[in-house]
């Protein structure tokens, strides 16, 4: 690991945890959220209840939304600020997820544990994605599927957002397109990879206005499946 880099990502999402989480929970639009992104997972995972690692869980958005659509959820992040309200938020509920300390380029879990692997703008921050996916694959069980939600927010460069960026470090981060992050999964060797556009959220985001300093921009859900290899046992 690049315990710089990695040391000065965390640092950078702890010290926006309590204003990233604020923004998510605004009243005006947070049921809307909740519906929109409700429809987004659902169509991407298996039925409830399956076993999902949310890879990169922030503020526990995406833990908690899966949870209460009835999946068994662990959430993991390395920036102890995100992971403070995320704990919170888990505490209010009933069949919360499990919040960890966790990588998510190298999360650690046993082999074919997970139905399925997800994450919300989480491929441009990895340090090294083709490693990520590699050991999500690892993770999931047969025909078990990765779902990211992400777009192309740097198009004009990262600049000095998380200080000075190692060569070939966050490759994701200034991507032209969101075919880079489908190409990732691709040859990792995840199969049926799909490009999706968030249409809903697109709306959503022109309706109700984005983070400050952020522009209103298509998001995308890319997805692939796991296939079935010699040897797997049927779950």
């Amino acid at each position: 690991m690049n315990h710089g880099l990695q040391d000065t990502i965390n640092d950078y999402w702890t010290d926006r945890a309590p204003s990233y989480d604020a923004y998510q929970q605004r009243p005006e639009r947070r049921d809307l959220d909740v519906e929109a992104w409700g429809r987004v997972w659902s169509g991407a995972l298996p039925a409830a209840p399956a076993d999902v690692l949310d890879v990169g869980t922030g503020s526990g958005h995406v833990a908690c939304l899966l949870a209460a659509l009835g999946h068994r959820v662990t959430g993991i992040d390395l920036a102890d600020g995100m992971l403070e309200i995320a704990r919170a938020h888990a505490a209010t509920m009933t069949g919360p997820p499990r919040i960890l300390a966790g990588d998510a380029v190298a999360p650690d879990f046993p082999q074919a544990s997970y139905d399925a692997v997800v994450g919300r703008y989480v491929m441009w921050t990895l340090r090294d994605p083709a490693a990520a996916v590699a050991n999500w694959v690892r993770l999931l069980r047969p025909s078990g599927v990765v779902a990211m939600v992400d777009s192309t927010w740097f198009t004009d460069g990262l600049g000095s957002l998380y200080g000075d960026r190692p060569d070939a470090a966050l490759p994701l981060a200034d991507a032209q397109s969101i075919d880079a992050t489908a190409d990732v999964l691709r040859r990792a060797g995840l199969l049926d990879v799909t490009v999706t556009p968030l249409e809903e959220v697109f709306e959503l985001d022109r309706s109700h206005g984005v983070a400050p300093g952020h522009d209103v921009q298509l998001q995308f859900l890319v997805t692939g499946r796991r296939g079935r290899r010699p040897g797997d046992r049927a779950w």
